[in-house]
């Protein structure tokens, strides 16, 4: 893993000064520790930090062909790297190294642009054709490794792993963006290609990007699809068991590929069990395995994780983690995710892959992904029990459903089941609407926004209806099962721009570790998406074909353990009397009002009605709410105010 940046001149023949691009690379350390490497000619400047993984001496990029016209920095792995490179061999192609990264100089060689559908990865790639002048950048299938650019006036085009490399470039501007900030307070993330800040942009998930002396064009590569509706092939669920068990083993090994100890982490679920207990069991007897425990009960697995560890046996590290170090750690998560978050829960796993880091490792793998693929979020249940209510929205029966998946609706008495009953109610009859599944999330997320100053508000011209995210997605949306619409949503906007982000690439890199996703192999989502929804959702069953194929390997009470969704906790972090001093001071009525995003007076009522609630009784609105202003105080805090130029 590693972090990439470069600078093309466009129409000129000046080179690139590489004072710049050491400047522009060095804020990129912490992605790549182990060495840096510099490519300058006419036009182009490329630089890479690297996490020497594979062909950990021959490895050093940039990387080149055998007559140096085709350059390339490259951040991921392309795990079918020893077949890709055989089959390149043997149609003449010389290597010079064993590195992953010399495989797509020469897959670019024989299969011109298509050699992106060549490679089974998790990739940011800039490529330099000297022949023809282009530089090519290219981001994986489904967003696991990040990738920016942006334009100056005079035509400079600069790109980089994290928009801090951009940022670095002289004279470029840094100025925090009001309908990025809408967005992420809206939806929780960006729709590409907006970022967070003017004038730079983030290259969405399977797509690629040319840019040249006769301008600039952006392509897809590769797209999710799912069968229409009632178009699903029938057959047994046995042959869908047996095709996943292969697939997901042959995901799995080939992700252990490397010339360093690979570990996992092991949450405590049936997912990353899965993993673990695959990697155990054919590949590594001697598993490390890592897991984030919480001094707060309410959010602690470690129970679920101790079990597993008993049961594979592990060589388990763990770390606790509670409201002082998890309020504390956010400063530097900011810094890392580069955006604003509604969430705590990166801060955790910030905390883990330091653990990770402390002992040695740079490699894990994880389980994220498996319920976005095979349909495990309450969000895809709601989703089902809101449509069964809507086919009927006179029963009083049918929507008490909705206490299978949120016990809380009925735990207070009849007033507050009035009130949830009212909330799940809204917009219940709009099942045609392609966004149906989100639009609860969105619109309860959306009240963020008028906590926004007045005069921030009026500087950005997003309107109340979903137009950004409706241009973004899919058109052929309107005609899958409705779990497929929803699956889909998930995937190609809170995956990638959040789990795969903001909780997982930044947090990791954070730390210098590599995180590498079995269920997020494209052979294996293909796969999932011709997967009949009722064996992903059997009842109220989540991830059903998941469960049967690997009951095998994990215990049965981690098979049929009520899912915990992942969280953190929020508002303790924030106003304790041993929170951050930098937090505490950021969200002060003096610099609510000097930063200019927040209303001062409205920010301070927030916060008196949270020092005085118990932190159970706390809203969920309310709780984002308050990451929502110290994270985007942060943001201004470390990019504007204090950005190292």
């Amino acid at each position: 893993m590693c972090g990439i940046t470069g600078v093309f001149l466009p129409g000129t023949n000046k080179e690139v000064p590489q004072a710049i691009l050491e400047k522009m690379v060095e804020v990129l350390h912490h992605r790549g520790p182990d060495d840096k490497g510099f490519f300058s000619s006419s036009q182009i400047g490329l630089a890479q930090s690297r996490l020497s993984i594979i062909d950990l001496a021959g490895g050093k990029q940039p990387i080149h062909n055998e007559d140096r016209t085709i350059w390339v920095v490259f951040n991921g792995e392309i795990f079918n790297y020893i077949e890709l490179g055989e089959e390149l061999a043997k149609r003449g192609h010389r290597f010079y190294t064993r590195s992953d990264t010399e495989v797509i100089v020469h897959a670019y060689e024989e299969f011109g642009r298509d050699f992106l559908s060549h490679l089974n990865g998790q990739f940011a790639i800039a490529l330099w054709d000297e022949k023809r002048k282009n530089l090519l950048l290219a981001r994986d299938r489904v967003g696991i490794r990040p990738l920016y650019y942006g334009k100056m006036a005079d035509g400079t085009f600069l790109f980089g792993s994290e928009m801090k490399a951009i940022f670095k470039y002289p004279g470029f501007p840094r100025e925090i963006d009001p309908e990025g900030i809408h967005q992420v307070f809206k939806y929780w993330v960006n729709v590409p290609p907006k970022t967070t800040f003017k004038q730079v942009f983030e290259l969405p998930p399977a797509h690629f990007l040319e840019v040249n002396n006769a301008g600039m064009k952006i392509h897809r590569y590769w797209k999710l699809t799912f069968p229409r509706k009632g178009e699903y092939e029938d057959r047994p669920l046995d042959y869908y068991r047996e095709r996943l068990r292969e697939l997901i083993y042959d995901a799995t090994t080939i992700r252990l590929r490397a010339d360093v100890p690979v570990a996992a982490y092991l949450s405590g679920g049936i997912d990353s069990s899965i993993i673990s207990a695959l990697v155990k069991k054919y590949h590594n007897n001697d598993l490390i395995t890592f897991s984030v425990a919480f001094h707060d009960k309410d959010y602690d697995e470690r129970r679920y994780q101790e079990e597993m560890v008993r049961f594979l046996k592990t060589d388990h590290r763990l770390v606790e983690v509670n409201y002082e170090t998890i309020g504390n750690s956010f400063v530097d998560v900011v810094w890392f995710a580069e955006k604003p978050m509604i969430r705590t829960a990166p801060g955790p796993l910030y905390l883990l892959s330091g653990l990770v880091r402390e002992n040695g490792i740079k490699v894990v793998l994880t389980g994220e992904g498996a319920d976005e693929v095979f349909g495990g979020y309450n969000i895809f249940k709601e989703d089902k029990i809101r449509r069964f209510w809507a086919r009927y929205p006179q029963s009083t029966w049918r929507p008490l459903l909705l206490t299978k998946l949120y016990p809380y609706i009925v735990k207070n008495g009849r007033q507050s089941n009035a009130f949830w009953l009212n909330f799940f109610k809204k917009n219940l009859l709009d099942t045609e609407n392609p966004l149906y599944s989100h639009l609860i999330r969105w619109e309860n997320t959306n009240r963020i926004n008028s906590l926004l100053a007045a005069d921030f508000i009026a500087r950005y011209s997003s309107n109340s209806g979903f137009e950004d995210v409706l241009a973004y997605i899919d058109p052929e949306i309107t005609s899958w099962h409705p779990l497929s619409r929803a699956q889909y949503l998930e995937m190609q906007l809170f995956m990638a721009g959040y789990l795969l982000s903001s909780q997982g690439d930044r947090m990791m890199m954070g730390h210098s570790v590599e995180g590498r996703f079995p269920y997020l192999d494209h052979r294996v989502i293909e796969f999932a998406s011709q997967i009949p929804p009722y064996y992903k959702i059997r009842g109220l069953n989540e991830k059903y074909v998941l469960k049967k194929t690997f009951r095998d390997l994990v215990p049965e009470s981690i098979v049929n353990r009520n899912k915990q969704p992942y969280r953190a906790p929020i508002s303790q972090c924030f106003l304790m009397e041993d929170s951050s001093p930098l937090i505490k001071e950021l969200i002060s009525p003096e610099k609510i009002r000097a930063y200019g995003y927040f209303d001062p007076r409205k920010v301070e009522i927030l916060i008196n009605k949270l020092k005085r609630q118990p932190g159970h009784l706390i809203s969920a609105r309310d709780d984002m709410s308050i990451v929502a202003i110290v994270s985007l105080q942060l943001l201004h805090y470390h990019f504007i105010k204090n950005f190292p130029t």
